[in-house]
């Protein structure tokens, strides 16, 4: 008499039920997770950071007030703590507005940007999580070396934006005049969009050490090729510095400096990371 099958024997691995399911989307044996999880773990590290994010503007929200008058409006003052520090003898600035909404936007863009700026650690503590579990213990400490000094640089290049690019920049616009005549007036949008620019503008450049960083883990960017373009970088920089600040030699070389300096520091950093690379490839040669 031929065996009957069970029920269990009759179902196909796709009919087992919401078991098999989810054994199925768990990562296997060797930790390889399906693509579908991965998108889904990005999903949330993406709501996260902008919780994270929407969090900090909010409570700059309720600061609104001081940083509109100290952050936003300070460099127009001729008290601005930074024009002692430079040496200037400055002018007040005299904003006006023109559009019926210009001072609700330019109130609502600055808490918007603020809230950004004090939220970049956050939203680069969540993109390492979501990273970490693919790395290995070996990459991980410079991985987080990256991660951390990546926040450090974007924040310290929005200092230098805010505190030395922008009264220079200010500065030289509001003493510049064709004539006694034409009286300098600058609208409110226009004056939260340069400060912003020249704010995240020099955040983004200042990074160039963390991207030498991963481009030299990798294998693509090595000391030895930065040393060879470096007069290029030269040009660049001063490219760079001429397009940041007003048609004024000061400014341009007080800007070109610190991107000057942060070159260099990177063809050290290159010089580290391809050092260590070529350790690590050595032993697994061996």
């Amino acid at each position: 008499m031929p065996e009957v099958p069970s029920p269990e024997t009759e179902m196909s691995p796709g009919m087992q039920g919401d078991g098999a399911a989810n054994e199925a989307a768990a990562p296997d044996q060797q930790g390889v997770m399906p693509f579908l999880d991965h998108l889904e773990e990005l999903r949330w590290t993406l709501i996260k950071a902008g919780a994270g994010v929407l969090t900090t503007t909010i409570l700059c929200a309720f600061f609104s007030e001081w940083i509109v008058n100290r952050v936003l409006i300070g460099p127009t003052r001729p008290d601005f703590f930074m024009y002692g520090l430079l040496g200037m003898r400055p002018e007040e600035l005299n904003l006006l507005n023109r559009t019926i909404t210009g001072q609700f936007f330019a109130d609502i863009g600055t808490i918007i940007v603020v809230g950004l700026i004090v939220g970049s650690p956050v939203v680069v503590y969540y993109f390492w999580k979501f990273i970490e579990p693919a790395l290995y213990p070996q990459e991980k400490s410079g991985m987080r070396f990256a991660a951390a000094f990546a926040a450090f640089f974007f924040l310290l290049g929005i200092a230098f934006g805010y505190l030395i690019l922008t009264p220079l920049a200010l500065q030289f616009f509001a003493q510049y005049t064709l004539s006694p005549q034409i009286e300098n007036h600058f609208d409110i949008m226009t004056y939260f969009s340069m400060v912003s620019f020249w704010a995240l503008g020099t955040g983004i450049l200042f990074e160039l050490p963390v991207v030498v960083y991963f481009l030299a883990k990798v294998g693509i960017l090595t000391p030895e090729t930065m040393r060879a373009y470096r007069k290029y970088a030269l040009l660049v920089v001063l490219g760079v510095g001429a397009f940041l600040t007003p048609p004024d030699p000061i400014s341009q070389i007080i800007v070109a400096l610190p991107l000057l300096g942060l070159y260099e520091l990177s063809i050290y950093i290159a010089a580290w990371v391809t050092r260590k690379r070529r350790q690590e490839l050595g032993m697994e040669g061996e």
